[in-house]
C-alpha cells in the first residue's frame, strides 16, 4: 500500500514539473514576442528635410548640328578637324564641282540661245511675221532656260559647305573622296558642330516618380569621371509622353516589346551648369532632382511608420511598459526618415522595429510613401 502511494506521490511531481517547466517556456516566448514588437525606443527629433527623385541620363549640348550636303558630290577637301573651333558662315568643305559646272556651262548656252530666238520672235511679231502664239511659246522656252541656269548656279554654290553656327567640330569629319549623299532620311553627315557652352541632361525618370518632378527644380548630378565632384542642373523640360510613346497604337515608332514592357519612362529636361566645361557629350550623368525641401522638420524613421485601414501610424512609448498607437499625418519622404507634419511632437518616444539605416534598400528617393519600381 505504501509503494502504491509513492507511486501516486511521484506521478503528482512529475505532471508538477512539467506544468511548471511548459509555464516557463510559454511566459519566456512570451516575453521574448513581446521585446520582438516592441523593438528599440527613439525619441523624436527635428531634422532638415530633403526629397529627392533619382534618375539617370545623357549628357548633351544644347544646340548642335549635322552638316551634310544639298546636293550630291564626292568630298574635295575638307578645311577642319575634329575640335576646331568655327564661325558661322565659315568654309568648312568644298565638294568637286566638275559636273555642276558644265551643267552650268550648258543651262548658260541654252539661256545665250532661247534669248535670240525670243528677240526674234518678238521683231516678227511686231511686224506681223509671227503670231501671238509663236512669242509666247519663244518667251516660255527662255524663262524656262533662265529657271535652269538658275538651278545650276545654285547647285554649284553648294558645292562650297560653310559652317551653320559657332561651334566646335565634334568627332572626326569626314575624308576627302567621300561621296556625300543628299536626301531628306539619310543624307550624308560630313561632320558634326556642337556649341559645347551649353549642356543638358536627358533624363529617364520612372513613371512612379514623374508626378513629383517640376520645371525649375534644382537638381544635382555626378558623371563617372569626375569622383566625388557634384554638378548642379536645374529642370528646364518634362514630356508629356512616355520614352516609347506606347499610349499611341497608331504611331509606327511603337513595338511589342515596348508595350510588353512594365516599366514607363518619361524623359526629362535639365539645363546643366558646368562653368569649367568640364562635361561631355554622351557622358553618363546620375541625377537626384530636389523635389522638397524643408529645414527644422519633426522627423521620424521610416521603419516606425505603420498603416492601417484608418490610416498611418506610430507606435508611441508611454513607459513603464505602456504603449499607444497614435495616428499621424505624414509630409516628406527621405530616404530614411519622414516628416511628421502633426501627431506627434518633440521628444516623444516612439518604438522602431529595426534601426533606420537598415531600412534604406532603394536607391529611388521621393516625395511619398517608399515604394515603387528602382530607377
Amino acid at each position: 500500500m505504501k509503494t502504491k502511494g509513492k507511486l501516486i506521490i511521484a506521478a503528482v511531481v512529475v505532471v508538477l514539473i512539467a506544468i511548471a517547466f511548459g509555464g516557463y517556456k510559454y511566459y519566456s516566448a512570451k516575453d521574448e514576442a513581446a521585446k520582438a514588437v516592441t523593438g528599440q525606443a527613439v525619441q523624436v527629433s527635428r531634422q532638415n528635410m530633403k526629397s529627392v527623385v533619382s534618375a539617370t541620363g545623357t549628357i548633351r549640348p544644347v544646340d548642335s548640328v549635322e552638316v551634310s550636303s544639298k546636293i550630291t558630290a564626292r568630298i574635295k577637301s575638307v578645311l577642319v578637324k575634329e575640335n576646331d573651333i568655327v564661325k558661322a558662315g565659315q568654309t568648312v568643305a568644298i565638294l568637286d564641282g566638275k559636273d555642276y559646272e558644265a551643267t552650268r556651262a550648258q543651262a548658260q548656252y541654252k539661256v545665250t540661245n532661247t534669248r535670240s530666238k525670243y528677240n526674234r520672235a518678238e521683231y516678227l511679231y511686231s511686224i506681223g511675221a509671227k503670231s501671238q502664239e509663236d512669242l509666247e511659246d519663244a518667251q516660255y522656252n527662255y524663262d524656262t532656260a533662265e529657271s535652269s541656269l538658275s538651278k545650276t548656279e545654285s547647285d554649284l554654290n553648294e558645292t562650297i559647305i560653310t559652317a551653320p553656327m559657332d561651334g566646335i567640330v565634334v568627332g572626326e569629319p569626314k575624308t576627302a573622296g567621300t561621296m556625300a549623299v543628299q536626301g531628306n532620311s539619310n543624307p550624308t553627315v560630313i561632320m558634326t558642330i556642337a556649341d559645347l557652352s551649353k549642356k543638358q541632361i536627358l533624363a529617364k525618370v520612372d513613371e512612379t516618380d514623374i508626378g513629383n518632378v517640376k520645371v525649375g527644380q534644382q537638381a544635382t548630378f555626378t558623371v563617372d569621371t569626375y569622383t566625388g565632384k557634384t554638378f548642379t542642373a536645374k529642370v528646364s523640360k518634362i514630356s508629356q509622353t512616355d520614352v516609347s510613346n506606347s499610349w499611341n497604337t497608331n504611331s509606327s515608332s511603337t513595338s511589342s516589346s515596348s508595350n510588353s514592357n512594365s516599366v514607363i519612362y518619361y524623359y526629362v529636361v535639365l539645363d546643366v551648369d558646368d562653368p569649367e566645361n568640364l562635361l561631355l557629350p554622351a557622358m553618363t550623368a546620375r541625377v537626384e532632382i530636389i523635389t522638397a525641401e524643408k529645414d527644422d522638420a519633426l522627423a521620424v524613421p521610416i521603419s516606425a511608420l505603420k498603416t492601417d485601414s484608418q490610416g498611418s501610424y506610430v507606435v508611441v512609448d508611454l513607459g513603464r511598459g505602456q504603449t499607444e498607437n497614435r495616428y499621424v499625418e505624414t509630409g516628406i519622404y527621405s530616404d530614411e526618415y519622414v516628416e511628421i507634419v502633426s501627431g506627434l511632437s518633440d521628444g516623444d518616444s516612439i518604438l522602431v522595429t529595426y534601426k533606420a539605416k537598415e531600412s534604406s534598400s532603394s536607391s529611388s528617393k521621393k516625395n511619398g510613401p517608399p515604394g515603387g519600381p528602382p530607377m
